[in-house]
Order: structure tokens, then sequence, then C-alpha cells
């Protein structure tokens, strides 16, 4: 039977589900549906709005005293696309069936702030001494750009949170850490020439397939030297190769391809040294030939907005009271990144602890556990109580 928390969390996930707040989207009309929900609550909001001047915006809501260190409840707005994807149910309503409930965005993760939002009633009536904020974010899905603004605004302030939760699907588990990601695109110039006369043009593609390559054994010699952490599933830093293109015509040598690469690096290493080795062996050892045919031939790397490595040691006051909260003592890290690392960075303690599996996240018929939400419900109502000493 469902409880009258987790049947008001099921109602505002179906608010939530219902606004296609997909990346390319803005997420303007779910932040002002969330501004109408909250107004009767009495809470201090904020919204930070996209310094680009994109229809995006963050959106910070306080509860309790505005001079004490708080804890952030925090979580993004935004969900990947369903193009292309071989959907059963609609993925912008929530269905319930079996236990579940099936929507875009219900495991990542307006699961996760459908609860925040259920628990503010609870929130507004708490004897709050310690406050207790909630951030919703943007565009997380294309690198974590849009809390970083709100991050900064934070940062700035006399009083600065002591911690933050973030909610992504992590089934309820606390998660110390998580790898850091790097992700370069690399353009390849070379020189066009008719296929028969193929040594005096520089092709793009097999000049880009060596650097491939090179990446390619770099992963490998990682995978079986590099250093270790085994409370990752992927205990070791890994690089991955994911667009190529290149060529026009089977009979043309090709002048132009472009290719990415990512490297995710473990919590006691960088992405940095694994980049230079590859920048290094494409300055050194390839380019001098394609070079000496064409001058204006090579390579030109361009960086994506890295994301750094959440390492949160076990001991912490956040990672202690998070298991407190989660009734457990276990903790994990994971191989994808989350906004964590970038609270974390901004001198606010964090840990990632939220409800769903990150195994249903991004696929059609997303979908999350009833019986998940009102396990973050009662870590939530825990929080309340725990703040309210």
């Amino acid at each position: 039977m469902t409880s009258d928390i987790t049947q008001t969390t099921l109602d505002i996930l179906g608010h939530l589900v219902a606004f296609d707040t997909t990346s390319r989207n803005s997420n303007l009309p779910l932040i002002e549906w969330v501004e109408a929900y909250m107004r009767p609550s009495g809470a201090r909001m904020e919204r930070i709005p996209s310094p680009d001047g994109e229809p995006k915006a963050n959106l910070y809501m306080s509860f309790g005293p505005q001079d004490v260190p708080g804890y952030i409840l925090s979580g993004h707005t935004d969900v990947v696309p369903v193009d292309g994807q071989d959907w059963t149910r609609p993925p912008f309503a929530l269905t319930i069936e079996d236990g579940r409930a099936y929507g875009r965005g219900s495991c990542d993760m307006k699961g996760f702030l459908a609860c925040c939002l259920a628990a503010v009633p609870r929130l507004a009536a708490a004897q709050l001494t310690t406050p207790i904020h909630l951030a919703f974010s943007y565009d997380e899905e294309v690198g974590c750009t849009g809390v970083r603004p709100m991050i900064a605004v934070l940062g700035g302030r006399k009083v600065v949170p002591r911690g933050a939760f973030i909610g992504e699907p992590s089934s309820m588990q606390v998660t110390i850490g998580h790898k850091g990601g790097q992700r370069y695109r690399v353009d390849i110039k070379g020189k066009a020439a008719h296929s028969s006369l193929a040594p005096q043009g520089v092709n793009s593609v097999e000049w880009g397939a060596r650097l491939v390559a090179f990446i390619r054994d770099l992963a490998e010699r990682t995978a079986a030297h590099g250093a270790r952490d085994p409370l990752y599933d992927v205990p070791h830093t890994t690089l991955h190769c994911g667009i190529f293109h290149g060529g026009t015509a089977n009979n043309i040598v090709p002048h132009e391809a472009w290719f990415t690469f990512e490297v995710r690096a473990i919590g006691s290493e960088t992405a940095e040294p694994y980049v230079d080795e590859i920048i290094a062996y494409a300055r050194e050892k390839l380019e001098p030939a394609m070079k000496a045919i064409d001058a204006e031939a090579g390579f030109v790397f361009t960086p994506a907005i890295g994301l750094p490595p959440l390492e949160t040691v076990p001991e912490a006051e956040i990672a202690v009271l998070a298991k407190q909260l989660a009734q457990g003592n276990a903790h994990g890290k994971v191989g994808y990144g989350t906004e964590a690392s970038l609270f974390q960075a901004g001198g606010i303690a964090s840990v990632v602890v939220g409800p769903g599996n990150i195994e249903q996240a991004h696929k059609p018929d997303e979908f999350i556990e009833i019986a998940e939400l009102a396990r973050c419900n009662a870590f939530i109502d825990r929080l309340i109580a725990h703040c309210s000493r």
C-alpha cells in the first residue's frame, strides 16, 4: 500500500515528467511550476539564470536560519533525449505499473526532485536550527554546465553551506567518489589529392586513425599497469574514442577528419597527464611526416568542459551523516560523473545518494521503483529531524 507521502511524491513526479526538459530545451516552464508550488511554503527562493542569456535557470530554495551553514539537497532538471529510442510507454507522461514509475527522467533524476518537493510541507513546519536548501540545476546532461554559476554564487556568500547531498540514482547507497572526465575534439588537417596520387596527399583519416590507435594502446596499458581503486566498478582510469568522421569519396584523399576522445580518471589521478601524452605523440611522432608533405597539415585539439573527480574520504562529516540518514554503513564509488565534484571544488563537501538504479537511466522505458522513492523520503525526513535538534 502506498503511503500518503509516497503518493504525493508520485503526483509531483507526474507533473515534473510532463515537462520536456531535454537539455536542448528551456527548463523555465518547470522552474515556474516549482516556484508556484513552493510559494505557499514561505521558502526563500532565488533564480540564478543562465549567464549566456539562454532561457534556462537554476532555482535555489531555503528553509531555516540564514546565518548558519546548512545542507543542500541538489538535483538537475534536464533529461536526455528520447529520439530514436523504442518506448512502449509515453516518455513524457508518468505510467505506474507493478511498483514502478515509468517516464523520461523518472530515475535520472526527477524522482529525487519529487521527493524533495514532497518534503516541502514538512520542511516548512519544522523548527530547523540548521537550514536545508533545495538546489535545482540545468544542463547537467551536457557537461554539468548549468550548476556552475549557482555554485559560484553560493561560494561567494558569507555563510557557505557545509554539505551537499547530490541525488543522482545510487539505489540510496552513499557514494563518496566518482571519476573525473575530460573530453576532446581532435581535428585533423590533411592535404587532398586524387587517390591515384595518394602519396602526394596527407590522408587525414589515416593519420587520425594512427592517433586513435595510440589512444587505444594507452587505454590498454593503463588497464594493465595503471593505478587501481577497487571501489570503482572499473577500477582504473579509462580512455575511449567515441566519434570519427572523415572523407567524402573513395577516390579522394581526405583533407579533413575529426574524432572525439575522453579520459575518465579515478579520484587519485587527473586526466591531464593522459591528454599530455596523447598530444605529445601527435606533435612529435605523427606531425613531422605530415608536415613534410604540407606544412599546414596537423592536429588541432579542442577541449570540452571538463569535470573533476569526486574524492570524499569515508571519515568526512558529510559521508558519516549520509550513512546515518541512509541507515547503512556501506559506501562506494562510480564511473559516471556528477555535479558533486563541482560542489566539492566550490568548498561544499559532497556525496552522491539518491533513489533509483543508474542502470535504468537514459534508456527507453526509463523507470524508478516506487520503493526507492519511499526510501528517499525517509532519508529526507531523517535529515529534517537531524537539522531540527
